[in-house]
């Protein structure tokens, strides 16, 4: 019985939104039947109370979002509410028309109120008050939420190709993994859907506040002529009945309306931050104290002029300068912390005659980043410093796309570089150094960017693409502009990345070897113990791994290196031989690397007769000629630079005798070029030589 009761349970979620589903069929069925069906007047204010309530529910929400996104809801809650206010107006308009004769509490308590005690009772400082409450509404409001919505939404559609392009280069860069990057682009997606709702949404109030000054008109001319012709009241009797009626129900719709409209200017004009709307304002707003006491000199001076208020001026001097001796004594107390903390005290400890020991010897560490003391935040843990995490995902995504897992980065701070600067080793030598500015933003200029950013020039450390340095206020802007923007974090993260990726052959040393051998010892025994060190030796099996990494193949597919190996290892013994027929095992995966899919592989090629003198000199043992090695890295360069701007990968294709010399030859003076040969690429695969080299 138990097991079928379980199995006859409702999940704990589906029950939970049970309501939920039900709540917007549920609310149109209410929407609907109040256009219809009459109400008596205890359900009108029930419903008057409820969209107050909603009205409010819905500003403080506003208010209290932090993401834009984190109300996305908020178009389609417009388009309920100023259902339910029209809805409203109709149930009210019928129930005044027909019993506003009954007196001013016919239409319920609710409007009664808003007739009689706002406006004190007399319907012309009422039809002012409504007026005035409509204008606000539709001119100041209304207008100015709906331009701000319509302007959001063109500039984050223009902004999305370069938010994509941060998208991209953080996860190239391994700073994010693919789960993450495609909630980014849903966001940025959902972000652009969210502002062109918005910019119609907001139609629907300026349409609502036009209705309700035409509803208040029609039930004052149509409140006098059925109190006149139908009940026989004078005309004055029959204005002041359903006038007030009219009065009180269009303040007691317009005010929720005001409400809603403030909540949808605050979603349209705030920033996104990491702040509610009431922190941004108390915190940007008072947080300079000199413009406090210049405020409190020019109200005490109005304060002093004979036959002004002079009590209230003075109390609001009095104010301000506290204000502003408060906040001026914590700023202080805040920079000293800081400058505490960014600037540690130098305590020189007391010298003891220890002798020295093995402990003493410092060994130089396989891959370092040293920062300056501004950029220390970043990689304590203990300030969220979020640096050490991206460097985690770096080493993971490395491991998972190369094939073996890189050495530990060694983090230190270094007082003797610039505060701001920070420097990458390897091995004990400096491999790449720049410069990240805590609190301003990286603009990176892909090369389609245009027009100009207030900021400082600079250059992009990991590609040495123009860069500037920017605020956070002009953050969006340089998106829509086409710039890839990037955080300081991110911009060690890219340039660790890049030079990790670019040295992986040196990072992969003798140890790194035995712990992959380790590592595939537990998946294959049978083949490893078979194959190292029987047939090749652990240093032969470094070596080989290591000279296809210097030529950037993955190492992953290491079922096929060992498999090739154990082929061919009893037979050749150089690395560079085994190497070379190992490349041709990995062919396809090499060309999917360059040329994804199956389709044609449009490829740098070599003139016959070059590639004859070229096998000539090789095979003889003489080398390269200068002058026809000078020739050959002119063409090769001009080749490459005429494939690049077709878009097409810097490939070149040449006999496989001549593949691994050449290549060496090449990379010496062009670091970008790939060298594969002929017997990498599948009979199956389409070539096409778009350029050759030495015609």
């Amino acid at each position: 019985m138990a097991n079928l009761a379980s199995k006859l349970r409702l999940p704990t979620t589906l029950k939970d939104t049970h309501w939920q589903i039900l709540a917007g069929p549920i609310l149109i069925m209410m929407i609907l039947a109040m256009m219809v069906l009459p109400l008596s007047p205890f359900m009108l204010d029930l419903l008057f109370t409820f969209n107050i309530a909603i009205s409010i529910m819905v500003l403080l929400v506003a208010m209290f979002t932090k993401q834009t996104l984190e109300f996305a809801a908020f178009p389609t809650i417009l388009l309920f509410t100023t259902l339910l206010r029209l809805s409203l107006n109709i149930a009210s308009t019928r129930i005044v028309l027909l019993h506003g004769h009954e007196g001013s509490a016919a239409a319920g308590q609710v409007i009664e109120a808003f007739g009689h005690f706002l406006v004190g009772g007399n319907f012309a400082i009422g039809i002012v008050v409504f007026i005035i409450l409509v204008i606000i509404n539709f001119m100041v409001i209304t207008k100015g939420a709906g331009r701000i919505a319509e302007v959001g939404a063109r500039f984050v559609l223009d902004g999305m190709p370069g938010k994509q392009m941060a998208i991209d280069a953080d996860l190239n860069a391994g700073l994010i993994g693919e789960a993450e990057a495609k909630k980014r682009r849903q966001e940025v997606t959902q972000e652009a859907d969210f502002y062109g709702s918005m910019d119609g949404a907001s139609k629907f109030v300026r349409g609502d506040a036009i209705a309700g000054l035409i509803i208040m008109v029609i039930n004052v001319v149509g409140g006098l002529v059925i109190g006149m012709l139908q009940h026989d009241m004078a005309a004055g009797d029959a204005a002041k009945a359903y006038t007030l009626l009219t009065i009180g129900d269009g303040l007691v719709a317009q005010i929720p309306a005001l409400v809603i409209s403030t909540a949808a200017g605050v979603i349209v004009s705030r920033v996104s931050t990491n702040e509610n709307v009431g922190d941004q304002m108390v915190n940007q707003l008072f947080k300079n104290p000199q413009v406090m006491l210049l405020t409190a000199a020019v109200i005490g001076i109005l304060g002093l002029v004979p036959g002004m208020p002079n009590f209230i001026f003075l109390l609001f001097t009095a104010l301000l300068l506290a204000a502003a001796w408060w906040v001026k004594g914590d700023s202080s107390k805040t920079d000293k912390a800081v400058t505490k903390q960014e600037i540690p005290e130098s305590i020189s400890p007391q010298m003891h005659n220890i002798e020295a020991s093995w402990s003493d010897v410092q060994l130089e560490d396989p891959l370092g980043l040293e920062v300056g003391y501004k950029l220390i935040p970043m990689v304590d843990f203990q300030q969220n410093g979020e640096l050490l995490g991206r460097i985690r995902s770096i080493r993971k995504k490395f491991a998972q796309e190369i094939g073996f897992l890189p050495p530990v980065v060694h983090v230190r701070d270094n007082l003797d570089i610039a505060p701001a600067a920070y420097r990458i080793t390897l091995k004990g030598v400096e491999v790449g150094n720049g410069e990240a500015i805590p609190g301003r933003w990286l603009a990176i200029n892909p090369g389609n960017a245009v027009g100009t950013l207030d900021g400082e020039s600079t250059v992009d450390p990991a590609f040495g693409l123009p860069a500037i340095w920017i605020d956070g206020s002009l953050r969006e802007q340089a998106q829509i502009q086409g710039y890839t923007v990037v955080d300081p974090s991110t911009v060690i993260a890219t340039h660790l990345n890049h030079l990790i990726s670019q040295h992986s052959s040196e990072l992969f040393g003798r140890l790194e070897a035995q712990q992959l051998v380790d590592r595939l010892s537990q998946e294959m025994p049978k083949l490893i113990e078979d194959l190292i060190p029987t047939i090749v030796s652990l240093t032969t099996f470094h070596k080989v791994l290591q000279n296809l990494l210097s030529e950037s193949v993955s190492i992953r597919d290491m079922r096929t290196i060992l498999e090739t190996l154990a082929e061919h290892a009893p037979i050749l013994t150089d690395p560079v031989e085994l190497t070379a027929v190992v490349r041709v095992a990995l062919g396809r995966s090499i060309c999917q690397q360059y040329f994804p899919g199956t389709g044609e592989m449009q490829v740098i090629g070599l003139d016959t007769g070059l590639e004859r003198l070229l096998l000539q000199a090789m095979q003889g043992g003489t080398g390269i000629e200068p002058n026809l090695a000078e020739r050959l890295l002119h063409q090769t360069a001009a080749a490459i630079n005429t494939q690049e701007q077709a878009g097409l990968p810097p490939v070149l294709v040449v006999n496989h005798p001549l593949r691994s010399q050449l290549a060496r030859f090449l990379r010496r003076s062009i670091s970008n070029i790939v060298v594969l040969s002929n017997l990498e690429i599948g009979d199956n695969r389409p070539i096409r030589v778009t350029v050759s080299i030495g015609n």
